[in-house]
């Protein structure tokens, strides 16, 4: 699927009246093309999706494609995720806007944005310190004001804010961790992809007081999640973007 520049119209500019009409119209078709058709069913996440500019969290050069049913490059390795794959992961937390959230992998603040929205309050934990600052940017050109953007490990969680109602994970682990487990509420829900580097399972947790749940919700593929509880540097895989598999 080809979509033209928002800015582009054969021989003129758009003007700001019709850029916006249209980048409405694209995030529109993807709420009901790649979203609600593939079973989301949650209407404050459809509505935040509907709401969010995700055009803004990619490079320049793809505002074109920001729309369409992929992850796109942003720049250090990182991706942003496929807009399904955001909803899906999303939905599982079962937010109900009291939350207070931890997001591993800050990345564009796509995601944040969607938590921002939805939650009482969001930590986020970026780990390349370069992509901080334009997460940060963006989320406040946004009114954003209760999404917390920090730079550290994310595979070590935060437990000075911890216990967290929810947790989710945008980079693929060899495994769950534990800090991430141990920081997680009573009835609370985390959501991570696990497995190698060429696939991942998406892995539903929920803590059922000193037990924990898990639901297997499908295959995926997500960057490496970098750090001492994650993929090393020294055995990381090669870089791909949160997508479902299949």
């Amino acid at each position: 699927m080809f979509i033209h520049h928002p800015f582009e119209v054969p021989g003129r500019l758009r003007s700001m009246d019709e850029t916006e009409a249209l980048l409405a119209s694209l995030r529109e078709k993807m709420v009901r093309e790649q979203i609600m058709a593939r079973g989301v069913r949650d209407v404050r996440l459809l509505e935040v999706m509907r709401e969010i500019p995700r055009h803004l969290f990619v490079p320049p050069d793809l505002v074109r494609e920001a729309y369409q049913d992929n992850p796109l490059p942003i720049g250090v390795g990182q991706t942003i995720s496929q807009p399904y794959m955001v909803a899906l992961m999303t939905e599982l937390l079962a937010l109900r806007g009291g939350e207070k959230v931890l997001e591993i992998g800050t990345g564009s603040g796509y995601q944040a944005a969607i938590l921002g929205r939805l939650a009482r309050r969001v930590f986020s934990i970026e780990k390349q310190e370069s992509l901080a600052p334009r997460a940060r940017e963006r989320l406040r050109s946004l009114g954003i004001d209760n999404v917390e953007v920090i730079v550290g490990d994310g595979s070590a969680g935060l437990p000075r804010e911890a216990p967290f109602d929810a947790i989710i994970v945008t980079a693929g682990a060899p495994d769950i961790p534990q800090p991430l487990l141990e920081q997680l509420a009573d009835g609370g829900r985390l959501v991570i992809p696990v497995g190698s580097s060429g696939m991942q399972t998406l892995i539903l947790t929920i803590r059922e007081g000193d037990d924990y749940r898990q639901e297997d919700k499908g295959g995926c593929v997500f960057v490496p999640l970098l750090g001492k509880h994650g993929w090393k540097w020294s055995d990381r895989p090669g870089t791909r973007g949160g997508t479902c598999a299949g």
